[in-house]
């Protein structure tokens, strides 16, 4: 039987994700981080990105994360972020369309204050869009 750990991921809104789990890769500010059951006692800043969970039995779930908390416990961890989906909630068209409104906003940028924030919507975007990549390429693969 494969070791396991219990993983939460909470959004302000709501719980995406509660379950047990053999492993997790998370974008963490210095690059991504693997977590395994057992892992050391961590506490670490994400990024705008995909986390990724694989499920006793080799299913992999995706889900975006715009930044957050990650905390590791030896049996549990733990994501808080502001904002968090599943990877089949996303909506290709608005991010799409959000993608285009922050790059106009950048290059008709009438303060840095504007800039920067058009420049985290873009980010914000672009990961939304690797997330739903992500997906496509995996389905379909043989899980295991």
């Amino acid at each position: 039987m494969a070791m396991t750990m219990h993983v939460d991921i909470v959004s302000a809104e709501k719980e995406v994700f509660s379950g047990t789990v053999e492993f997790l890769l998370a974008p963490a500010e210095q690059g991504e981080v693997g977590i395994l059951p057992r892992h050391s006692e961590m506490l670490c800043m994400l990024s705008p990105g995909q986390v990724m969970v694989r499920l006793v039995g080799g299913e992999e779930q995706w889900i975006y994360v715009a930044g957050g908390i990650l905390e590791v416990q030896p049996h549990v961890v733990t994501i808080l972020s502001d904002t968090a989906e599943q990877a089949y909630d996303l909506d290709e068209a608005k991010i799409i369309e959000a993608k285009r409104k922050a790059q106009e906003a950048m290059a008709q940028r009438s303060s840095e204050f504007d800039y920067a924030q058009a420049q985290a919507e873009l980010l914000e975007a672009l990961a939304q869009l690797r997330v739903l990549e992500k997906i496509r390429k995996t389905k379909g693969k043989p899980q295991g």
